[in-house]
């Protein structure tokens, strides 16, 4: 079972998104299967978007294995951003 999950928040047509996603997706096959990521589309799924209290796109959130939010980020990562961010957050 996963420790630690990325949700990235994205909108449809969004290059920032594409970019995004690209590397939380191969963050993910780096560190295995600690990690989840998932997708959310906001105009989709606006119920869970608002839950989150997401704003922009894409939003990348982290969160623990009880479903509390460990961080947060807005615009576009890194692919050592979203590591470092992956490697303070999961549990040791």
């Amino acid at each position: 079972m996963p420790e630690l999950e990325i949700v990235v928040y994205t909108s449809s047509f969004c290059g920032a998104c594409t970019a995004t996603l690209d590397r939380v997706r191969t963050a993910a096959e780096l560190v295995g299967d600690r990690i989840a990521w998932r997708e959310v589309n906001v105009a989709a799924r606006p119920d869970e978007a608002e839950a989150r209290a997401v704003e922009a796109t894409p939003t990348v959130v982290l969160v623990r294995a009880d479903g509390g939010e460990a961080m947060r980020a807005a615009g576009v990562p890194t692919l050592d951003q979203v590591l470092a961010a992956v490697a303070a957050h999961l549990p040791v």
